[in-house]
């Protein structure tokens, strides 16, 4: 491995413009797909194998046209204080805007009105819009496509007869998918990316080298973000998706290269020509980078093992987006450097280098010995225990708010009080309970053996009499008369606990339901799918960990050639990933320092976060755990003793270790200003993460576990040693061969 990237490394620099050429290329190519896609990005939310998708699929088939994956809006009314809607004026006014939802767009399937005597389509059949007392109606508006599909003048035209209706005096507020927003990365990105550019010149002292990282980072972002536009009509890829791999694709991206350049200035120092330092930056670092990268795009492409394809989609854009990272780092880096040469290096350093290279490598070591992360090693070091225990139970306070995580996937009950949709959201619960903003959808199959419409009145009367229903309406029959739907109204909330109870007391009573009505009743809806969802992701995390763990572990059991190192990696992700999401309850969940984060409206976490962090957090946790260890075993390869070689890794890579830290903390940190909930709370979880592992777990608990193990934590058996390939990635083999003078090949790199 070790002597191969070198070789790349050397060919990168040599051939740096061909190489710089071809990404370029590729980066004009792929946008060039990118613009003449055609479709926008839509991802119809499907769960395989649950209950609630088997019935979307018998709508679909058995009541085509009813768009029920068709976006829809709610138009709620509200009349002024002390009048009611029923009014010749304000039913006027209603009606008029009934009217301008009908003609304001062709892509509007139905509009029904609480006047015209039509059905709001949720599933059933007479559905009551207009509340008791008068004062409160809704309008329901059923579109043809999904919400991402819904031009610009379909959502102006909603919002304009919304307006219109304010203009009579009554209230009205939207509520609905129709009006869900794209998601944005917002304005904190801006300051995340000035903050890294900050820490690379802090790192580096040299405006040079602190614009590699930053430059391939953001080509190689482009280029999979324009891959995800190119494919996204095609795949049906959601709107966060291309969100997630520019937070994710941003992070490695510029950490691996922040490791490589940090390496080829080091190979300068040490008295290598340009060249030849390029190739041993690539032949040890770039191992490095190689098997970092791989742990993560294992844990982004094991997001399958959950079988909800918009999770799975999701992971493998953002696994391959780290691919490209990958791929830039290798080849784009030491290209660069080729033009680069030595001004990566401090001016004060390049006038000293050749006095540097010139001191004997003793004296180099000793100089390193002196820095801040030797000293923080020879801290570790003194007080292993101490050091261990205070990790421990500090990760383990922050886990406890962890214990009442509640998930859920969110809906407008879920936004800030200050939007429509919310307002929307209350509006309809106080005229008509809170049931009517999640209810149930009921299918009626006989499947050829009695009458819908028959099977259908026998459903009514035993679901009617279930607790905690407010209403079931009469059945709705599909053109045929072979299937029926019907719409139950929960007396609970969607993300109610009550509700949850309702949905699972009906699938309960089944054999009751088969027996009384001859027919196949099955439960969906919006509500009982997020449901289904919660229970398959909930389901999912146990054989994902052990996905993910596995694979991880054999990854660095090649990499390390030890047992133990890998098993501890492990523990010590999992300590990261149970203290992040406890601080995710108590900010979101709890609303601590929610204010000061922006976080306006607490809730249930998104059902689709966890599993998120554990497969982000898994992988960019081995990361850190690849880029300080190998540091430290090539110390150790090279006769050093245990540790001394945990002195020699931290002496040799905390600085780096810590600024790629950084980065990634202020890149994922932007992404808090994002207005879509679910890259809000995994940007805060993702940075609290990095901030937990880099520096409590890999910084501390890491050398301290080490420290007490001694030689233990190298062993591996003879026998596993002989069948394991030795990939050398801490660039043994380089240090068996002399340096080749780049100046020999290049003559020009002797005027650097």
């Amino acid at each position: 491995m070790a002597l191969l990237l070198y070789a790349l490394g050397r060919f990168a620099f040599r051939r740096r413009r061909l190489v710089a050429l071809a990404w370029v290329a590729l980066l004009v190519a792929v946008g060039f797909a990118a613009a003449a896609a055609s479709g926008p990005i839509n991802s119809p939310l499907t769960v395989p194998g649950t209950e609630s998708q088997r019935a979307f699929d018998l709508i679909e088939q058995r009541f085509p046209g009813s768009a029920a994956d068709g976006a829809t809006a709610r138009v709620l009314f509200q009349a002024p204080a002390g009048q009611r809607l029923t009014t010749s004026a304000n039913a006027a006014a209603v009606q008029r805007v009934v009217g301008e939802l009908r003609s304001g767009s062709p892509q509007v399937a139905s509009v029904a009105g609480p006047f015209d005597g039509s059905t709001s389509g949720t599933g059933g059949g007479s559905v009551r819009l207009l509340a008791k007392d008068g004062a409160i109606a809704y309008a329901v508006v059923s579109y043809k496509t999904t919400a991402t599909e819904l031009t610009d003048a379909t959502v102006n035209a909603l919002k304009r007869a919304a307006r219109d209706g304010r203009d009579t005096g009554l209230r009205v507020e939207i509520g609905g998918d129709a009006l869900t927003p794209v998601p944005t990365a917002g304005p904190g990105e801006v300051v995340g990316l000035a903050i890294t550019a900050l820490v690379l010149m802090l790192t580096f002292g040299s405006l040079v080298a602190a614009g590699l990282p930053l430059v391939t980072a953001l080509l190689g972002v482009a280029i999979g973000i324009a891959g995800i536009s190119a494919l996204g009509g095609v795949l049906h890829l959601s709107s966060s998706t291309a969100l997630l791999a520019l937070m994710i694709g941003l992070a490695v991206g510029i950490d691996y290269a922040l490791f490589i350049v940090s390496r080829y200035r080091s190979e300068l120092a040490d008295g290598h020509q340009p060249e030849d330092a390029a190739g041993r930056a690539l032949g040890t670092a770039g191992s490095a980078v190689v098997f970092a990268g791989l742990t993560v795009v294992v844990a982004l492409a094991g997001l399958a093992v959950v079988n909800i394809p918009n999770l799975t989609k999701m992971g493998l854009a953002a696994a391959a987006t780290v691919v490209v990272a990958v791929l830039v780092a290798l080849t784009l880096i030491p290209a660069l450097l080729g033009f680069a040469g030595r001004r990566v290096l401090p001016r004060k350093v390049r006038k000293g280098t050749r006095r540097l290279a010139a001191a004997s490598d003793r004296a180099r070591r000793g100089r390193r010995q002196d820095g801040l992360g030797a000293r923080w090693a020879a801290f570790v070091l003194a007080r292993p225990v101490s050091v261990l225990v205070a990790g421990v139970i500090g990760l383990a306070v922050l886990a406890v708010p962890a214990a009442s995580l509640r998930m859920a996937l969110p809906d407008d009950g879920h936004l800030p009080p200050d939007t429509t949709q919310r307002k929307a959201y209350d509006l309809l619960a106080d005229g008509f309970g809170p049931g009517f903003n999640g209810p149930l959808t009921l299918t009626v199959d006989p499947a050829g053996r009695g009458n819908a419409g028959t099977a259908a009145a026998r459903a009514i009367s035993v679901v009617s009499a279930l607790p905690g229903v407010a209403a079931v309406t009469p059945a709705r029959l599909s053109s045929s008369g072979d299937t029926a739907m019907i719409s139950v109204v929960p007396a609970s909330g969607p993300n109610d606990t009550a509700t949850k109870d309702l949905v699972t007391a009906i699938r309960k009573r089944r054999g009751d339901l088969r027996s009384a009505t001859g027919a196949q009743v099955l439960v969906t809806g919006r509500t009982a799918l997020n449901i289904d969802i919660a229970q398959r992701l909930g389901g999912a995390v146990p054989p994902y960990l052990a996905l993910v763990s596995a694979l991880a572990f054999l990854i660095l059991l090649v990499v390390f050639r030890s047992l133990v190192v890998p098993l501890k990696a492990a523990v010590g992700f999992l300590l990261s990933v149970l203290a992040s999401l406890g601080v995710i309850v108590a900010v979101f969940q709890w609303g601590w320092l929610g204010s000061v984060l922006g976080v306006k409206q607490t809730g249930p976490i998104n059902s689709t976060m966890p599993i998120f962090l554990i497969g982000v957090v898994f992988g960019l946790a081995m990361d850190y755990e690849v880029f300080l260890v190998s540091r430290m075993r090539e110390a150790y390869t090279e006769g050093a003793e245990p540790r001394a070689a945990i002195t020699a890794g931290f002496a040799h890579n905390a600085r780096v270790v810590t600024a790629g830290a950084l980065i990634m903390i202020s890149v994922f940190a932007g992404f808090v200003g994002s207005s879509e909930a679910m890259i809000k709370m995994l940007g805060f979880g993702l940075g609290v993460a990095v901030l937990l592992d880099a520096f409590v777990v890999r910084m501390a608990v890491v050398p301290a576990a080490l420290a007490l193990l001694g030689r233990a934590a190298w062993w591996l058996p003879r026998r596993l040693a002989a069948i394991l390939p030795d990939l050398d990635i801490e660039g043994t083999r380089l240090h068996d061969r002399p340096g080749e003078d780049a100046a020999a090949h290049d003559p020009s790199l002797a005027r650097m």
